[in-house]
């Protein structure tokens, strides 16, 4: 700025000396009767020193204007500056662009630093398990994860700007996030939303930014499965607590009822200690049961590797189990249709299921029945196992639940019969464990089918 105020000076300077020399060029004129001549230098010599002055002014405009184009064009192209500010032109100018070349650094770095947290945070939200909404204090949504997305079927990403009940329509998140924005008082709820499937959320709600223009964000952690588990674990507690007592206040009736002086009924005392003996057996069955259901809930990896198995030794083997039983009823297992095919798993759990299968099918089988186990290889490797029988069949209401834990279809017969209600479940999860499936075809009346498709060895 010196520069040019020093140049400007000069240039006042020329112009008042200008004023000495048209005086002594034009002395010698002033005489009377030479006004004209007089006039016509003092004419020439101001248009000669006007010009001369805006010629320099409009040559140092000029230079200033495009240099300050050229700062205005460097400015708005920041942050994502390409254009180059060259160091000809006037000193303040070229001091004024190396400042802005500074701040363009600056402002870079900042811009890179701040697309890097956002992609970070970007990243971070996106592999949240938990749903993630945060909306300003007029409850428009400034942000919302893929989780969040995902659980209430809207999309990513959401437009700024939109209105929550655009977003979810929850009234229970509309509160609460309306709440804190206007308390600035985090919060910590458990609920249920039906728009999420009616799943279970464990929601913390925080305040976001200043008072004035604070909104709201909030954290969706799904505990639907833990939810599930802790119900599950109750109706199981009831559930077991139920089949106990039952055998267990018959136990306790008839060795009362045998202190009381049954023993000394020689016509009913037998009968009371056999009834007893039945009811034991069905309490170790339950026992023997419920730690299979034990050992296979806890999920522990087994201490030796899975072998492969010969799946007609394993039905034959579970055949000597119910032998017996299916003598007493005079019911023909068929064993003819078991083709050699082989498994990779552990054979005392794959004995467990066959067990399970086969005693269902003669306990719920009608006298001179007939019991049908086939085995073979399907074309695409796995194995099939099926065991059909021709006994009371299953009603169709009742198909997806028999694999419930303590669910009997008909309750009136599986108590006699020493059921205890998680033969089919042990079944099930020993299956799925193995990487197979299992399903049921039945008919009220015709008997029922059980087939399980497992991985070929």
């Amino acid at each position: 700025m010196q520069n040019t105020l020093a140049k400007l000076l000069g240039a006042w300077c020329v112009l008042i000396l200008s004023l000495p020399i048209a005086y002594i060029w034009l002395k010698p004129a002033i005489v009377p009767g030479h006004d004209g001549e007089v006039l016509l230098k003092l004419f020439l010599l101001l248009s000669v020193v006007g010009a001369t002055g805006l010629g320099f002014t409009y040559a140092v405009s000029r230079r200033w204007a495009q240099r300050t184009t050229m700062l205005q064009n460097f400015v708005d192209a920041l942050p994502n500056n390409r254009t180059e500010l060259p160091d000809a032109g006037p000193d303040e100018m070229q001091s004024l662009a190396s400042a802005m070349r500074r701040m363009a650094e600056r402002v870079q770095q900042l811009v890179e630093r701040a697309n890097l947290e956002l992609s970070r945070r970007e990243t971070i939200m996106a592999c949240m398990a938990e749903g993630v909404l945060a909306v300003d204090k007029n409850l428009r949504v400034n942000f919302c994860n893929s989780a969040f997305a995902e659980a209430f079927s809207t999309r990513v990403p959401e437009n700024e700007g939109r209105s929550l009940y655009e977003v979810v329509r929850e009234p229970v998140l509309r509160d609460i996030l309306e709440r804190v924005a206007k308390t600035g008082k985090p919060e910590r709820d458990l609920f249920r939303l039906p728009s999420a499937a009616g799943r279970w959320f464990d929601a913390r709600t925080l305040p976001l930014g200043e008072e004035g223009r604070r909104g709201a964000v909030i954290a969706l952690h799904d505990v639907t499965d833990i939810e599930r588990q802790e119900e599950t674990r109750k109706q199981f507690v009831a559930d077991v607590s139920h089949e106990l007592r039952t055998p267990l206040a018959a136990i306790r009736g008839y060795a009362e009822t045998l202190l009381d002086g049954g023993l000394e009924d020689q016509a009913n005392n037998r009968k009371f200690v056999e009834i007893i003996l039945s009811h034991a057996i069905r309490l170790n069955n339950i026992a023997s049961d419920l730690l299979v259901i034990s050992q296979l809930d806890s999920a522990t990896v087994p201490a030796t590797p899975p072998e492969k198995i010969a799946l007609h030794e394993v039905v034959i083997s579970a055949f000597h189990s119910v032998e017996r039983a299916a003598a007493a009823k005079s019911i023909l297992v068929d064993l003819t249709q078991c083709q050699d095919c082989f498994v990779m798993g552990y054979r005392f759990r794959l004995e467990q299921v066959m067990v399970n299968l086969l005693d269902n099918a003669v306990k719920f089988n009608k006298s001179e029945g007939e019991v049908l186990v086939e085995c073979a290889t399907l074309a695409d490797g796995r194995v099939r196992l099926a065991v059909a029988d021709s006994g009371i069949g299953i009603p169709s209401e009742d198909l997806n639940r028999i694999f419930e834990r303590f669910y009997r279809v008909d309750k009136a017969r599986a108590r006699p019969s020493g059921g205890t209600g998680l033969g089919l479940p042990i079944v099930k999860q020993v299956v799925e464990q193995m990487g197979g499936t299992v399903n049921v075809e039945s008919t009220l009346g015709r008997g029922a089918k059980f087939i399980v498709i497992l991985k070929g060895a």
